[in-house]
C-alpha cells in the first residue's frame, strides 16, 4: 500500500516555487514539494545559473585578449580557454546551489517527495518512480508548478549530436567551431554572444525582422549593429529551409532562406543550435482529469493573484502565460501562498517584471516600450541617453549601448525602460521600483547618483525626456 501524506500546500515542481515553499513554511504551513529530478528546477540546473557561469568566462575572457593592452595588461593574445575547467566550474556552481536548496527546505521543514508526480485530483497527487517510493499525497491548496522545456521546429528536431538545444549545449564541454543559432530571442543571443567570445563562428537566424524582437526596437537594432561589429552573421526574416538539411559525420549543411522567397544562403555548421522559446510541462501530469481547469495552447490560465478556475488550485511559473522568468516565478510563488494562506498580497504585475539578456553588450527592460504605450492608448515621450558619454563607461571599457526612458507625456511617470550596455542587468533595478511606486522621470532626475558610475545613465536619460540631458 502506498504511504500517504496530508499537508497544508502541495506544490508540485520543485524549481523556482521552493522560494513559495519557504514562504508558505514562515507562515505556519506544513508543505509538501514533489520534484522528480534535482531542487531548483530549470533555472539552476539547465538555465540561468548555469548559462550565466559559461558568459561570465566568456566576459572575462573578452576582457583579457581583447582589451588587456589596452588596460596595461600584457599576453591577452596568449590566452587560451580550457573549457573542461569552465565545465568544472559550471557544474560545481550549480551543485553548490542545488544544496543550498536542499538546506533550505530541510531548514523550513519542507517535506520533498522524490519522483514522478501525476495529479489524482484537485489537491492530490500520486507520486511513483523516485527515491520516496510510491506516495499518496493530499493538501488544502496544490501548486502547479513544473515548469517547462526547450521548443523545437519541424525539421530541426534536436539529434543531440549536430542539432541541439540549450539543454545540450550546456551539457558540452567543447566549443563548436561554427555554430547557427535559430531563434534570437534571449536564449539565441546569449548563447551568440558566448560562443563568438569563445572563438567560434557564428551565425544567427532570426524569423522575425529584427533580432531580439521582444524588445524595444531601437533596442534590437543597437545590438544588431554591435553583433555585426563583433562579427556575429545576423540573417533576420528568415529560416533554415529544413528539407536542404543534409546531416555528415562531423558536421551539417543547410540553406538559411529568406521568409519572403528572396535570399538564400548556403552555410555549413559543426552545430545548429535551436533555440525558438520554451513550452510549457503540462501534457501527462493528470491535467485532464481537473474539471473546470482552462489551457490555452498548454499553458493554464490563471487570474492576477495565480488562481485557476478550481479551487484551491493555483498555477505559477513557466507554465503560465506572461514571461518564462525564474524571477518571476518565484514572485508568483510568493503570491500564490499569501493568498491561499487568507492574506492580501499586491497581484502579480506583468508591466512590473524586469527582464534581462545576458549577451555582451547586456540588455534589460522593464514596464512598456514606447510602441507599446502608444498602443495603450498613453501619449508618450521618451529620453535616451549614450553610455559612451559616460565617465565610468568609458573607465570599464564599455561604451557601446543606451538607457532609453518612456514617460507618460502629460504626467512624467514611468512607462517602461529599457537599457542595452554594461551592466544593464544591475541597473534596471532602479527604474523598476520607481515604476513599481509609480515614480516619475522627473523623480529619477532629480535623485542624486554617485560620480562616476553607470547608474548616472538613469538620471541622464530622465532628463533626456523633456530635452535637459547635460552631458550630449
Amino acid at each position: 500500500m502506498a504511504e500517504t501524506h496530508q499537508f497544508d500546500l502541495l506544490i508540485l515542481g520543485g524549481g523556482m516555487s521552493y522560494v513559495g515553499a519557504i514562504r508558505a513554511a514562515q507562515l505556519g504551513l506544513s508543505v509538501g514539494l514533489v520534484e522528480r529530478d534535482k531542487l531548483g528546477g530549470t533555472c539552476l540546473n539547465r538555465g540561468c545559473i548555469p548559462s550565466k557561469a559559461l558568459l561570465e568566462t566568456a566576459d572575462l575572457l573578452h576582457r583579457v585578449r581583447e582589451q588587456g593592452a589596452e588596460f596595461g595588461i600584457g599576453g591577452g593574445d596568449k590566452v587560451s580557454l580550457d573549457y573542461g575547467a569552465l565545465g568544472t566550474r559550471r557544474d560545481a556552481v550549480v551543485d553548490k546551489h542545488v544544496k543550498g536548496v536542499e538546506f533550505l527546505m530541510k531548514k523550513n521543514k519542507v517535506t520533498v517527495l522524490q519522483g514522478n508526480g501525476v495529479l489524482t485530483g484537485p489537491t492530490s497527487v500520486r507520486v511513483s518512480g523516485g527515491a520516496s517510493g510510491d506516495v499518496e499525497a493530499t493538501a488544502t491548496n496544490l501548486i502547479l508548478a513544473t515548469g517547462s522545456a526547450p521548443r523545437s521546429l519541424p525539421g530541426l528536431d534536436p539529434d543531440g549530436r549536430l542539432i541541439i538545444t540549450s539543454d545540450e549545449a550546456l551539457q558540452r564541454n567543447d566549443v563548436p567551431p561554427r555554430v547557427t543559432i535559430v531563434g534570437a530571442g534571449a536564449i539565441g543571443v546569449e548563447w551568440a554572444s558566448m560562443y563568438r567570445d569563445f572563438g567560434a563562428e557564428v551565425t544567427l537566424v532570426e524569423f522575425a525582422d529584427r533580432i531580439v524582437p521582444l524588445e524595444d526596437p531601437e533596442v534590437g537594432k543597437e545590438l544588431g549593429r554591435v553583433f555585426k561589429k563583433r562579427g556575429i552573421a545576423i540573417h533576420t526574416a528568415s529560416t533554415i529551409d529544413a528539407e536542404t538539411i543534409k546531416k555528415a559525420e562531423n558536421d551539417v549543411s543547410f540553406t538559411i532562406a529568406g521568409k519572403d522567397g528572396g535570399k538564400r544562403t548556403d552555410v555549413t555548421a559543426d552545430v545548429i543550435l535551436v533555440a525558438v522559446g520554451r513550452r510549457p510541462l503540462t501534457d501527462n501530469i493528470g491535467l485532464e482529469a481537473i474539471e473546470g481547469l482552462t489551457l490555452d495552447r498548454g499553458y493554464v490560465v490563471v487570474d492576477e493573484y495565480l488562481r485557476t478556475g478550481v479551487p484551491h488550485l493555483y498555477a505559477i511559473g513557466d507554465i503560465v502565460p506572461g514571461f518564462a522568468l525564474a524571477h518571476v516565478a518565484s514572485h508568483e510563488a510568493v503570491v500564490a501562498v499569501e493568498h491561499l494562506a487568507g492574506h492580501d498580497p499586491e497581484p502579480v504585475r506583468k508591466e512590473l517584471m524586469p527582464r534581462v539578456t545576458f549577451c555582451r553588450p547586456q540588455i534589460a527592460s522593464v514596464g512598456l516600450s514606447e510602441a507599446e504605450a502608444r498602443e495603450a492608448g498613453h501619449e508618450t515621450k521618451t529620453g535616451s541617453f549614450p553610455f559612451r558619454a559616460l565617465g565610468k563607461a568609458t573607465i570599464v571599457g564599455e561604451i557601446d549601448g543606451f538607457a532609453k526612458i518612456v514617460a507618460d507625456a502629460a504626467t512624467g511617470r514611468l512607462l517602461g525602460t529599457h537599457i542595452i550596455g554594461p551592466h544593464a542587468g544591475d541597473l534596471i533595478a532602479e527604474p523598476t521600483f520607481a515604476q513599481m511606486v509609480e515614480g516619475t522621470a522627473a523623480e529619477i532626475a532629480m535623485s542624486v547618483h554617485a560620480h562616476p558610475t553607470l547608474p548616472e545613465v538613469l538620471p541622464e536619460a530622465a532628463l533626456a525626456v523633456d530635452g535637459a540631458a547635460i552631458h550630449v
